[in-house]
């Protein structure tokens, strides 16, 4: 497996980069709700929809103040070596050896305080997700392996009243290990909540991206 490797010169440069690229797609990157408070480690899993879910995890983690790792396929990591300075390391789907071997470091991960792994249980990218969702048991079991609560984490892409998208995550409660059905009914509970979204107003926002034009022009209306 591919490990993660934080905590090096790189670490500081991969997340100004990975910063930079959200700041220049996106109007913003907002929150609505929090990881729980204190000390203990937690595993959040998302839906996995955008290129954008790996970058936006490892905003949201370092808004949270969390030590953030994300789970992610051994052939796509292995492309993208630089993402193991954020926290990524890998898993070859298919593989039971290399699924232990993963599941063993990821758990020498969570017995440190305040790490949390993110992890998407729908196996695979979909832009255009089927409901329900078909979430994999990775989740439960190293959930129960660790002897952590999970989070889940819901993500849309939005264009509000601006031109510019907007990037929101939705976090749910804390809850014990599920089996992938009840914890995909919380998962989708999160995502059509969000999808009733209208507006960012009343959101915490994590990262400020490009201005729109009416934002621009309301800043150029008050200096007049």
């Amino acid at each position: 497996m591919i490990t993660a490797s934080k905590n090096t010169p790189l670490t500081w440069l991969v997340g100004r980069y990975i910063d930079s690229k959200l700041r220049s797609a996106f109007r913003g990157v907002w929150c609505s709700g929090a990881l729980p408070n204190g000390d203990e480690s937690l595993i959040m899993y998302s839906n996995h929809s955008n290129f954008w879910d790996g970058f936006a995890t490892h905003a949201f983690l370092r808004h949270q103040r969390r030590d953030g790792y994300a789970l992610m396929e051994e052939p796509q990591l292995a492309k993208y070596r630089f993402l193991r300075h954020s926290g990524a390391f890998s898993i070859r789907r298919g593989d039971a050896r290399s699924t232990i071997e993963t599941f063993k470091y990821a758990t020498k991960l969570l017995a440190k305080p305040r790490t949390t792994i993110c992890i998407f249980p729908e196996g695979v990218l979909d832009a255009r997700p089927q409901r329900p969702l078909k979430l994999e048991r990775g989740v439960e079991v190293l959930a129960k392996r660790a002897g952590v609560r999970c989070v889940p984490v819901a993500m849309q892409f939005s264009f509000f009243e601006h031109e510019y998208p907007d990037l929101v995550l939705h976090v749910g409660s804390a809850h014990a290990p599920e089996s992938p059905e009840a914890m995909s009914a919380r998962l989708e509970a999160l995502m059509n909540e969000q999808a009733r979204l209208k507006t960012c107003m009343g959101l915490t926002p994590m990262l400020r991206g490009r201005r729109s034009v009416a934002e621009r022009w309301d800043a150029a209306r008050r200096l007049a």
